[in-house]
């Protein structure tokens, strides 16, 4: 395979990719930057936040991985303030009891959602109105190790691995190496593929998505602890 033949590319409304970590934080990670990417300009959201919240909400720890279900209730009824308000931990909170919030992270900000349809010519329409698409994907060995063009296509009799899960960003869609593709914003990180983004072909994505969404209206911006009236 060789070659891309791109269609629509929402990069230029993102900022660089961000790296997760070891944390099981994909998720807070697509719907943050999703946030920050369908709001004017370009203005990192805490991750850690969003994660903390939505986790919470669900009585998980900060070592489980999150539900598309909560982070969406997150976005919609708790918001998230910006990456300064609470930046992300680099290693998972030993201590659980002691993960809060700062007193004070700033304004909150909220945003509405709607789940899709986790078929391939959906995300694809979706991208068309200019959307970006939060996808939930079983991965499998292909997709650590996309080409130099930062493809990726199933090697043969590659199946998707259910116990492996991971979110990303569609960002764009095309052609990459003559096979309808989806362009995909990662959190592994500028190593992984190109500078953290990677076509993953129809024959890839198509049998491996689970779950998508996207961001709808914006909610009113609140304060973390807005006044008596």
């Amino acid at each position: 395979m060789s070659g891309v033949e791109v269609f629509v590319d929402l990069r230029p409304r993102f900022g660089h990719a961000r790296d997760q970590g070891p944390r099981p934080t994909c998720l807070a990670f697509a719907a943050s930057d999703t946030h920050a990417g369908v709001r004017p300009g370009w203005l990192p959201l805490s991750s850690e936040y969003a994660f903390h919240r939505a986790q919470t909400r669900m009585g998980f720890g900060p070592d489980e991985g999150a539900t598309l279900a909560s982070m969406l209730d997150v976005l919609r009824e708790d918001g998230q303030p910006e990456e300064g308000g609470w930046p992300y931990l680099p290693a998972t909170p030993v201590d659980a009891a002691s993960w809060v919030p700062p007193g004070d992270v700033g304004l909150l900000f909220r945003r509405g959602s709607e789940r899709r349809p986790v078929a391939f010519d959906i995300i694809v329409g979706e991208i068309e109105r200019g959307q970006p698409v939060i996808v939930l994907i079983q991965l499998s060995r292909s997709f650590f190790r996309p080409d130099a063009d930062g493809m990726i296509h199933p090697a043969t009799g590659e199946t998707p691995e259910p116990q492996r899960r991971h979110a990303v960003v569609a960002v764009g869609h095309g052609k990459a190496g003559g096979h309808r593709a989806i362009l995909v914003r990662n959190s592994w990180g500028a190593k992984w593929g190109k500078r953290g983004h990677a076509w993953l072909t129809e024959t890839f994505i198509a049998p491996r998505i689970y779950a998508a969404a996207k961001l709808t209206e914006d909610v009113v911006v609140v304060s973390p602890d807005p006044p008596a009236a």
